[in-house]
């Protein structure tokens, strides 16, 4: 019945970030360079870690998935927003915004979880580093990714079945580069109190509570690590901690302005600079701030090439 009623929206429009030609044209160079530095930089990670047998441990397994979350989140949307940069003809189909939507929610979800779950990872390593291999071993390794993404996908999936289940009555046109959620929901001229409610509280579970545990975590390493006596030590210990700090502000912070804030307070414009934050940005900085004071990744990479 759905596919017979006249407001049924088959197709939307993008608005992308700009309708000005040379501003399109600027914006297509430096997001296609960011692109294949993403797709890069992840793959030699993840190379890497599969490669060197240093790197079979519990830290660089959860950054070989974060780096893989980062490929696929990146590839989801960029190639869409960079066609769309260069094409007169932006519409998008439903089953295709419906696509976009849903995995980009996903594979966003399984972010913010395996950044927190990194977190606790460096917790153990260092608070507690003599039960460290015994706390974190390789089948509770598999458990946690797998119950990572698992929760990112199931989560993702009841968010965007309650946001389709909205009467758009004809709205089809999404001032944004890709299909997202709040911006799908905005165009609703049903009551989506509910939905707004819903999607409110998995926000609470996604972003504020991980969140809170990130600081709770960071606030005990800290503490531990002015501890330390050797100064080597604390320097690595520092460096690794300012390294998942930085990300964490940038993907947590974007993706809470983009998803905590009521709709009746969204600025579309304001929206889709926030976006390119948390799914361009982040994932373009993710392996830079990982790797480039990390000397074992460095090294392996090294002697992957040769």
């Amino acid at each position: 019945m759905a596919w017979e009623n006249d407001t049924y929206v088959k197709e939307f429009i993008l608005l992308g970030l700009s309708s000005a030609p040379y501003i399109q044209n600027i914006l297509f160079v430096v997001f296609l360079v960011m692109y294949l530095a993403i797709l890069l930089a992840n793959s030699l990670i993840i190379i890497a870690t599969v490669m060197d047998s240093r790197l079979h441990t519990p830290m660089y397994f959860f950054l070989s998935n974060l780096s893989f979350v980062d490929i696929c989140y990146s590839s989801t949307s960029i190639p869409r927003m960079l066609r769309d940069l260069l094409s007169a003809n932006k519409t998008i189909s439903r089953e295709e915004c419906v696509a976009q939507m849903y995995i980009v929610l996903s594979l966003g979800i399984t972010e913010c979880m395996l950044l927190a779950v990194m977190a606790y990872d460096r917790y153990i390593a260092i608070c507690f580093p003599l039960h460290y291999t015994t706390i974190i071993t390789t089948i509770t390794c598999i458990k946690i990714a797998t119950g990572v993404w698992v929760f990112g996908f199931l989560s993702a999936l009841v968010e965007v079945t309650l946001t389709w289940s909205v009467d758009l009555c004809g709205h089809n046109t999404v001032n944004h580069f890709m299909c997202e959620l709040p911006e799908v929901l905005s165009l609703g001229c049903s009551n989506v109190t509910f939905v707004e409610f819903v999607i409110y509280v998995f926000s609470i579970i996604i972003l504020i509570i991980p969140i809170n545990f990130i600081i709770i975590t960071f606030i005990k390493i800290i503490r531990a690590i002015f501890k330390i006596s050797a100064s080597e030590g604390r320097k690595k210990a520092i460096s690794t901690c300012a390294s998942h700090i930085i990300v964490v502000t940038l993907f947590y912070g974007s993706a809470m302005a983009a998803y905590m804030k009521p709709q009746s307070e969204s600025a579309a414009d304001t929206d889709k600079f926030i976006g390119i934050f948390y799914t361009i940005v982040t994932p373009f900085l993710n392996p830079l701030v990982y790797t480039l004071r990390n000397k074992d990744v460095k090294s392996a990479l090294q002697q992957s090439f040769k």
